[in-house]
């Protein structure tokens, strides 16, 4: 689909439809198999993503039955051994935690993906597990898919030190440590999102988690003396989803813009906070908290947006970063991000993606091995491409608003943010080919 968005003018939104949190969907079909009590859960996100995720639990044996406006998630007795590929679609998130949860259980596991996930590195999941007595076969030496997973139920514990701040890998490890022979160890340098340890720990997990005063974490897991109990929860809304209507506001003199019931966790916000450094005003208005803080984020358009330099908390911001490239190029003076080379092991090497089509585009732009530099400059009207990735798509959909633009191979929005057009369609006239 080759996707054209019209530059607009200052605009007010006030919505409540973004897309529901990725994260939190991907984790509530994948817990809800550890309970032996059936799991409620509102608003769970049906992007391409998460339905993939949902799929597979249903194939290990979870029930799914739609009630009172939300989906009752049945787990079974013991997870089952499936006659069929798991298939992750484009979900580096649904591989790489299924990794570290099969590793674990009685039976034979195969997960693949599309063409992007299987060129996606998995050793980082794979060498872990292996170590403690997992048995997992793939292409080259296991670092891309299709994965074999011959599941281990007597997984030693560990006292494993992440080298990179990362929620998938620290989540599969805490997943499989839920099932080893006794307490392991978790570590990394700096906090990554925490929904795993939060959640889990909600459900009666026995977690405990520490951060020293140079911010590195210490999680301590202890192996699972009984079922977990089940998830009763809203979903809320996906702050990286919301983000890049904080980036349209932000970019569009005289616009303002209320995002409604948005999750608040401090690792999930941290691109709200490099927007309030190049000018842009935000508020919080925190309206409940259950497992997570929850509320609406007001934004307002500045005069003007200053230029920044990123080379901290990057573990915090990699998914906002394609979003936050557009905000530079309509900056005043140069902005660089720097340790972010996470991004080209992503959906697609995002560094080459965002300076590629920022050049088409004509601002001034260069790779560096771990991030980028950015001239902020005059945003002119481009066709771009997609590269398979929703975020690449989705941001300069957004920068449309400032100059007009052209995305081929946009399907694959509907991968994490199903209604995005639909909130972007009543800022702007768009129009959809192919």
């Amino acid at each position: 689909m080759k996707l054209e968005v019209s530059k607009t003018q200052g605009f007010e939104l006030e919505t409540d439809k973004i897309a529901s949190d990725k994260s939190i969907s991907h984790r509530c079909a994948m817990f809800a198999l550890l309970s032996d009590k059936p799991s409620f859960v509102k608003n769970y996100l049906e992007g391409e993503d998460t339905l993939d995720t949902l799929e597979i639990a249903k194939k290990l044996g979870l029930s799914v039955e739609k009630c009172h406006g939300g989906l009752l998630l049945t787990p079974p007795k013991n997870i089952q051994e499936p006659n069929t590929i798991l298939y992750c679609g484009n979900a580096g998130t649904a591989m790489r935690l299924y990794l570290g949860l099969l590793s674990a259980q009685n039976g034979i596991f195969v997960l693949s993906g599309d063409m992007y996930l299987n060129k996606r590195p998995m050793k980082r999941i794979v060498e872990p597990l292996r170590s403690i007595g997992a048995e997992i076969l793939g292409r080259s030496s296991g670092e891309f898919a299709p994965l074999v997973i011959k599941g281990n139920p007597k997984l030693e514990s560990f006292f494993y030190t992440s080298k990179i701040p990362s929620a998938q890998i620290k989540s599969a490890m805490l997943l499989s440590a839920l099932f080893a022979k006794g307490e392991s160890v978790y570590q990394e340098p700096e906090l990554s999102r925490d929904h795993s340890e939060k959640m889990l720990k909600g459900m009666g997990a026995e977690i405990e988690s520490a951060i020293d005063k140079n911010g590195a974490v210490e999680i301590k897991i202890k192996p699972l003396k009984s079922k977990l109990e089940p998830l009763n929860l809203e979903i809320p809304a996906d702050p990286s989803s919301a983000f890049f209507f904080a980036v349209a506001v932000a970019i569009t003199p005289n616009s303002r813009g209320i995002l409604r019931n948005v999750l608040l966790n401090k690792t999930r916000i941290e691109a709200f906070s490099v927007l309030e450094k190049m000018g842009v005003t935000i508020t919080y208005k925190e309206t409940s908290k259950t497992y997570e803080s929850i509320g609406d984020i007001i934004i307002n358009a500045p005069e003007s947006l200053k230029a920044v330099e990123l080379s901290e908390k990057i573990s915090w911001l990699i998914d906002e970063i394609p979003a936050l490239a557009i905000a530079m190029a309509c900056a005043k003076g140069k902005s660089v991000v720097k340790n972010a080379k996470e991004l080209r092991v992503k959906e697609t090497d995002r560094i080459k993606a965002v300076v590629e089509n920022l050049r088409a585009c004509g601002i001034e732009a260069q790779e560096l091995d771990d991030g980028f530099y950015i001239v902020g400059g005059m945003l002119k009207k481009a066709c771009v491409d997609s590269f398979g990735d929703h975020r690449i798509a989705m941001s300069f959909a957004v920068a449309g608003l400032k100059s007009g633009m052209e995305i081929e191979n946009a399907e694959c929005i509907n991968v994490s943010f199903p209604n995005f057009l639909e909130i972007l369609q009543s800022l702007t006239k768009i129009c959809q080919k192919g």
